[in-house]
C-alpha cells in the first residue's frame, strides 16, 4: 500500500454526529492517518477529541487558522496534506478557501456552504488550487448508485422521460431544538444553516442523486418549502417538481417531519425502453425494469454488473455493504486521485467522487428554491 495521506479535521468534536461519520470513513481503506484537528472552537473540547482520538496535544490546535499556518511550518514529510472540514454550514466557506489556497486538498461536507456569493468564491478558490476538491454526497458512493448511473449512461433506459426522487426523514417531528438537541439547533438556525433546513440537508442530497444518476441536469424548478413545526425558523418539509436539460420533468420531496422515517432516500428513472429503482433501506438492489422484458434484479458484486459498480465495493456478494460503506467509497476515490494527481499520472475513470461543481449546482438549486416558492412565477430555472 501507498504510504497512508496525512489528514486534519476541522470541526468534529463532541457533539458532533457527522466528524465521528468521516473518520471512520476515512479508516476504512487505510489511506489516511488523522494526525492533527481543528476540532472544536473551545481549546479544551479540542484538547478532549484529540485525546480520545489519540493525537498529540502540540497538534490539536485552537482554531483552523491556527491549524493551516502552523502544519506549513512543519517539515515535509511531517505536514497535513488533506484537510477534513466537518462544520456546520456557515463555517464552510473561510477553512475550505484558505486550505485550498495553502496549497491543501479538501474533504468538505455538505452543502457547499450558505450563499452564491461563498459557493462562487470556492470554486474559484478550487479552479486556481494546486490541491484538489471533494465534496461529500454520500450517496454516491453506493455501488449500485453507480450501477444505476451506468445502466442509463449505457442507454439501458433509452431518453431519460421521468424522474422520481424522494428522502423522508422523522428526526424533527418535534420541536427539538427546544429541547437543547445540538443537531437540530444549527441544522434549523438560518444564521448557521444558511436560507433552507430540510431542503439544504437533505433535499441537496436528493437534487445531487438525482443529477448523477440521470445525466441529466434540471433547469426549472416549481417549489413549495413548509415549515410544519410550531415555533421552527427554517423548512422541515417540501417538494419541487423539474424539468431537466432534455425535457424530462421530475418530483423531488424532502421532509424532516414523516414521523417514522428514518433515511429512506430512494430514486426512480423511467426512459423510453425501461426504468430502474434504488433506495437506500435496500442499497445492495439495483432494480430493472425494461419495457417488453422480465424484470431484472442486479446486486452488488453479482453477475451482469458493471466495472464501474465492481470498483466500488469491498466484500464478497450477498454481504451486506452500507453507508459507511459508501462514504469510505469517496475517501478512497478521493486518495487514489490525490496520490496520481501528485505523481503527474491519469485519474482512474471508475473512481469518482463529487468535487465543486457538484456542490455549485446544490448551491444554485437551494436559491432556484427559495426563490419559487417565495415568488408567483410558474417555475423558475437554475
Amino acid at each position: 500500500m501507498s504510504q497512508k495521506l496525512r489528514a486534519a479535521m476541522i470541526g468534529g468534536g463532541p457533539g458532533s454526529f457527522i466528524g465521528g461519520v468521516h473518520r471512520i470513513a476515512a479508516r476504512i481503506d487505510g489511506d489516511y492517518e488523522l494526525v492533527a484537528g481543528a476540532f472544536s472552537s473551545k481549546p479544551e473540547k479540542c484538547l478532549e477529541t484529540a485525546r480520545e482520538l489519540g493525537i498529540s496535544e502540540d497538534r490539536a490546535y485552537g482554531s483552523w487558522q491556527e491549524l493551516l499556518s502552523s502544519e506549513l511550518e512543519r517539515p515535509a514529510q511531517e505536514r497535513v496534506q488533506v484537510i477534513m472540514i466537518t462544520t456546520p454550514n456557515h463555517v464552510h466557506a473561510a477553512p475550505t478557501i484558505a486550505a485550498l489556497e495553502a496549497g491543501y486538498h479538501v474533504v468538505l461536507d455538505k452543502p457547499l456552504c450558505t450563499s452564491m456569493d461563498e459557493a462562487y468564491a470556492i470554486e474559484a478558490a478550487v479552479n486556481n488550487a494546486k490541491g484538489l476538491f471533494c465534496l461529500t454526497h454520500t450517496y454516491t458512493g453506493y455501488p449500485m448508485v453507480k450501477e444505476a448511473k451506468h445502466q442509463i449512461a449505457s442507454g439501458a433506459l433509452g431518453k431519460v422521460r421521468k424522474i422520481y426522487v424522494e428522502y423522508p426523514q422523522g428526526w424533527l417531528s418535534t420541536f427539538l431544538e427546544g429541547e437543547g438537541q445540538t443537531q437540530a439547533a444549527w441544522r434549523t438556525d438560518p444564521t448557521k444553516s444558511g436560507k433552507v433546513g430540510a431542503m439544504g440537508d437533505i433535499g441537496t442530497h436528493a437534487f445531487n442523486l438525482a443529477e448523477y444518476i440521470s445525466g441529466e441536469q434540471l433547469i426549472e424548478v416549481c417549489a413549495q418549502l413548509n415549515i410544519v413545526v410550531p415555533g421552527r425558523a427554517l423548512d422541515d418539509d417540501g417538494a419541487v417538481l423539474f424539468r431537466t436539460t432534455s425535457g424530462a420533468t421530475g418530483v423531488l420531496m424532502a421532509t424532516q417531519i414523516a414521523a417514522g422515517e428514518e433515511n429512506n432516500l430512494k430514486i426512480r428513472v423511467y426512459g423510453e425502453k425501461g426504468g430502474l429503482c434504488w433506495e437506500q433501506k435496500d442499497n445492495n438492489t439495483l432494480t430493472m425494469m425494461p419495457l417488453d422484458a422480465p424484470v431484472t434484479v442486479l446486486r452488488t458484486g453479482g453477475p451482469g454488473t458493471s466495472e464501474m459498480s465492481l470498483a466500488n465495493h469491498r466484500v464478497p456478494p450477498g454481504h451486506p455493504e452500507g453507508y459507511l460503506e459508501a462514504f469510505a467509497n469517496l475517501y478512497k476515490n478521493f486518495a487514489a486521485h490525490v496520490r496520481a494527481h501528485e505523481a503527474g499520472q491519469a485519474q482512474h475513470p471508475h473512481l469518482d467522487y463529487p468535487g465543486i461543481e457538484d456542490g455549485v449546482r446544490g448551491m444554485k438549486f437551494i436559491e432556484a428554491i427559495v426563490a419559487n416558492n417565495a415568488g408567483t412565477e410558474k417555475y423558475t430555472a437554475l
